[in-house]
């Protein structure tokens, strides 16, 4: 069983402790590259923090959504928005919270994983709305590390030489699926940009907001809309007036934007049984909850 070390560094001082990564409810659909399932019991004490039921937490780039869908199936907060502007994930949310979830689930339960297939299902996605759900999904199973962005490929040996099939989990998919849907009612959806959607709410004390977006240096490689203007983004977290939570990946740029506001910034870093290590930087206007 894989266990995650989680533990920050700041000069002169040092936190640690193990987390088990399976202690986490696997909740979202998708297998999302720089997803944040292992931060999930970080983003539950800035929560508990600044949440609460008079709350709504608006997720402006929610890829695969963990943080969104911990909120709201834990009351964490009153509402979440999740927003995500990439068409395939968002068609993927509009399935799930506009009604259409248990299509998409049998839909999934019911499909013959096979290289032929996939291609055929990925191929079909501009068709519908249904099509373009049921491929994205397939195409986040089926690809090397989850990754939807365009030139991606197909896992090839996987484990235990399963290839394909490593990741294609259809019953608990399934699942998660149909779960989502029971708490669709304290979920709304905006397919759109999270600069914008941000922007119309700077004014509201009752709004906090979870910011990740994609990575500085990785995420070319990772999102289909992957370049943002994160000095803009820096500029528009210092208006807001409710709380917010920022998760980059640990780089200088970050880092010089965080000083340049007066934010709190602290390094977590992840390791896991397999010594594969991630240092990621979570910035925020004060940070002390951490230590608590």
């Amino acid at each position: 069983m894989d266990q995650i070390e989680l533990f920050d560094t700041k000069p002169l001082q040092k936190k640690q402790h193990i987390v088990n990564v399976a202690s986490v409810p696997q909740r979202s659909p998708f297998r999302y590259a720089g997803g944040k399932t292992w931060l999930i019991p970080r983003i539950r004490q800035w929560l508990l923090k600044h949440g609460g039921l008079d709350k709504e937490l608006i997720e402006p780039f929610t890829g695969g959504g963990i943080v969104s869908l911990t909120a709201a199936f834990e009351s964490l907060v009153g509402q979440v928005t999740m927003v995500e502007k990439d068409e395939g994930v968002a068609a993927v949310w509009r399935i799930i919270l506009e009604g259409d979830a248990e299509w998409l689930a049998d839909a999934i339960r019911n499909f013959h994983l096979t290289p032929e297939n996939a291609r055929r299902a990925i191929e079909a996605s501009n068709q519908s709305l249904r099509s373009l759900a049921f491929a994205t999904i397939v195409k986040n199973r089926v690809n090397r590390g989850g990754i939807l962005a365009d030139g991606a490929s197909f896992i090839k040996q996987g484990e235990n030489g399963k290839g394909i099939t490593s990741r294609w989990y259809p019953e608990t998919l399934q699942k998660r699926i149909l779960a989502i849907a029971q708490i669709r009612h304290k979920i709304k959806f905006i397919e759109g940009d999270g600069f914008e959607i941000c922007e119309q709410n700077t004014h509201r004390r009752d709004t906090i907001y979870f910011i990740d977006p994609p990575y500085i240096n990785a995420g070319r490689r990772l999102y289909r809309y992957s370049i943002i203007n994160h000095k803009g983004l820096f500029e528009l977290a210092n208006k807001l007036e409710g709380d917010f939570l920022m998760s980059y990946d640990n780089t200088q740029e970050a880092q010089d934007l965080a000083e340049h506001h007066g934010f709190s910034t602290r390094s977590i870093s992840m390791k896991n049984t397999h010594h594969a290590e991630k240092t990621e930087l979570l910035i925020g206007r004060d940070l002390s909850w951490l230590l608590e």
